[in-house]
């Protein structure tokens, strides 16, 4: 399958870019290969082609573009992005993928995201370190040379012009690697869902140091067998895998959250929390946590929870309990699972079923009366947080104004000084017009706005934002809390809905009763 990474470069010497993709140099240290007299060795197989430049001439042409524009002159710039199609090994063998093909490709796709840009297209053959994948490197100036036509990824004004840079979103990442999934599809080739999270997510700097790792212990160990002696381990482990190995092997034999954070401090040492709906593994050897996100989507609390906490479904229907709601669905659920019946019910996971019967459990919900009432107040109390969210954030915009009111004024004040004290008004007026405008607007605005003449300083206004600042940041995690505490609850709702109001036959339900009974 393609992949793609994505690498953002500082470095003004568009020639740095060039000399990688067309000299040998060594994957680890990155320096270059040279032979005995010292000369630069060129790779034995390469493709290169230039898109609204001479590929030769790359570097020179994306500076004078930049010196056009007055772009990327600061040292903190981005001045290239970077972006790496590495194609499936299996694609050369049973696909007929070559350099020449996949250059081909690769060039169709950078025509396609990157128009009006000077691109670099370098396809090599030899993969990471002679592993044998195909990989194209796309090298682009951060700077539009040309205008287009807007494309469906850019969501900020002006985007399409000449003279902006590129944005690097999400956006127009899923963009990117869509047109590459659909491309390797058209073309016959190994294709995976990149725009599916990864259930063990590996990123190149841990592929990298777990190569290293295991390199580094495979000389280790040598040593010890000569000396007669036998390795404690033959594979190495990055940090990450030693989570993602101690939570699959907890969770398998957990029952509850509390379990399966008790088995992984006790046989791990490894501490697991929840915050803010997610989990975040201690490592031993850490200080700090390593998110779920970062170890993949099989790790997450949403996965492991249908691991560990609802294992069996079918348990919770005979769970006993004194809230109706939960009799009744119960009741509703059981008789669901004659064959007969479910052909005719349209919610038939249980999995959903049961989360929403431990749901009601949990919140002590006794009647779907209760439920509705609960689902109104969340939503009112939703829309009460927004709205003072709002009234801060105009909060905000006020004092922003006072802000820029003040220090136009202060700024300004000294010259307008001047031009009362001058005896040709008209002249220095003239001479120095927009500071006068300036110091005229912003006087006039803070008239209106303090009509008793008493200015609040400016070391006070930006203390009142700091502080405004922190209740807004404050109000919105609430909000964020409040809106997934919203969308359980509706979840739970319809579920609820969908189980109640299937009509159960006689038949099923003297079967329940008398099973009951």
């Amino acid at each position: 399958m393609a992949i793609v990474k994505h690498i953002k470069s500082r470095n003004a010497n568009y020639s740095d870019a060039i000399n990688s993709l067309l000299f040998e140099h060594d994957e680890k240290t990155g320096k270059k290969i040279v032979d005995e007299s010292g000369r630069s060795i060129l790779r034995k197989e390469f493709y290169m082609d230039g898109m609204n430049c001479d590929p030769m001439s790359f570097d020179k042409e994306c500076e004078l573009t930049n010196m056009h524009f007055h772009k990327n002159q600061k040292r903190s710039d981005i001045k290239s992005h970077h972006y790496i199609i590495s194609y499936d090994p299996a694609d050369v063998t049973e696909n007929g993928l070559t350099g020449e093909r996949a250059q081909a490709i690769s060039m169709e796709l950078a025509k396609q995201m990157f128009p009006g840009y000077q691109v670099l297209v370098v396809t090599h053959i030899d993969g990471h370190n002679e592993s044998g994948n195909i990989h194209t490197h796309i090298v682009k100036n951060s700077v539009r040379k040309s205008s287009v036509d807007r494309q469906p990824y850019m969501d900020k004004p002006h985007e399409e012009r000449a003279g902006y840079k590129h944005r690097f979103t999400d956006k127009f990442m899923k963009t990117f690697k869509k047109a590459v999934m659909d491309r390797c599809l058209q073309e016959g080739l190994h294709q995976i869902d990149l725009l599916a999270p990864a259930e063990k997510k590996i990123t190149q700097e841990e592929y990298m140091a777990q190569k290293s790792g295991q390199e580094k212990l495979g000389k280790v160990n040598q040593e010890i067998i000569a000396d007669g002696l036998k390795p404690i381990s033959t594979i190495f482990q990055t940090q990450k895998d030693y989570l993602r190995n101690a939570i699959d092997e907890c969770a398998a034999t957990s029952g509850s959250f509390e379990e399966f954070q008790t088995k992984l401090f006790e046989e791990f040492q490894i501490s697991v929390v929840e915050h803010r709906g997610r989990y975040s593994y201690l490592h031993p050897d850490r200080q700090k946590k390593i998110t779920e996100r970062a170890l993949g989507t099989r790790y997450g609390k949403e996965h492991l929870e249908q691991t560990f906490l609802h294992k069996d479904p079918i348990a919770i229907l005979y769970v006993r309990s004194h809230l109706r709601l939960v009799v009744d669905l119960q009741t509703n659920v059981k008789a669901m699972q004659s064959p007969a019946y479910a052909r005719r019910v349209k919610l038939t996971n249980l999995q959903q079923m049961a989360n929403t019967i431990i749901y009601v459990q949990e919140h002590g919900i006794d009647t779907q009366t209760d439920l509705k009432k609960l689902l109104l107040n969340s939503q009112k109390a939703l829309a009460e947080c927004q709205n003072q969210l709002a009234q801060l954030a105009a909060e905000r915009k006020t004092l922003n104004s006072q802000i820029h009111y003040t220090g136009q004024y202060f700024a300004n004040k000294d010259v307008y000084s001047q031009f009362l004290k001058s005896r040709n008004k008209g002249r220095f007026r003239k001479e120095h017009a927009t500071e006068i405008q300036a110091y005229e607007e912003a006087r006039d605005w803070l008239k209106s706005f303090y009509p008793d003449g008493k200015m609040t300083g400016m070391k006070t206004l930006k203390s009142q934002k700091e502080k405004l600042q922190h209740q807004i940041d404050s109000e919105k995690e609430l909000v964020k809390t409040m809106r997934e505490k919203l969308k359980t609850l509706e979840t739970a709702d319809y579920n609820v809905d969908k189980i109640l109001q299937m009509q159960i036959p006689e038949t099923e339900k003297a079967k329940t009763n008398n099973y009951e009974r």
